[in-house]
């Protein structure tokens, strides 16, 4: 009867209102040049439920922000933000020339080659917090949209 009952506690938990499901699809980190303290990572997430990515993290950097990429005054900009909707079942991209996760005060150079974890935080809207990790591999500088333009 004990053994019944872990199994249905169990899927209780699994099945319950729960979190955000949140699936991460083909990350990347931009290597950097030797004395280059900056980089951006990208990937696409798919939340199960309506969430938001509100911070994110990685040993690899100082300090980590959400940033977007907009046009203001015929002039393309970049500045934080604070967070990154996650519409339920949709794929939102994270990539250059748009949202984006920006890696400051590095402690080494990204090489091509490496991984760089990254650990999400992801809030549903009921505002319970998970943290997704992700392990970005480094791509090669010339890299765009996820496809290296140098092989």
């Amino acid at each position: 009867m004990k053994k019944l009952t872990a199994i249905a506690l169990s899927f209780a938990f699994l099945a319950g209102p729960g979190f955000a499901q949140v699936k991460i699809d083909d990350p990347w980190v931009r290597a950097t040049v030797p004395q280059q303290k900056v980089t951006g990572a990208f990937m696409r997430i798919t939340s199960a439920r309506d969430a938001r990515v509100v911070s994110a993290s990685s040993p690899v950097a100082g300090k980590v922000e959400i940033h977007e990429m907009a046009m203001q005054n015929d002039v393309m900009k970049m500045r934080p933000v604070a967070a990154v909707e996650l519409p339920a079942g949709t794929a939102v991209e994270l990539k250059p020339g748009a949202h984006h996760i920006m890696l400051f005060d590095l402690q080494r150079p990204m090489v091509e080659g490496e991984t760089v974890p990254v650990v999400l935080v992801v809030e549903g809207k009921d505002g319970k917090r998970e943290s997704v990790e992700v392990s970005a591999p480094v791509r090669p500088l010339n890299t765009v949209h996820g496809v290296d333009h140098g092989h």
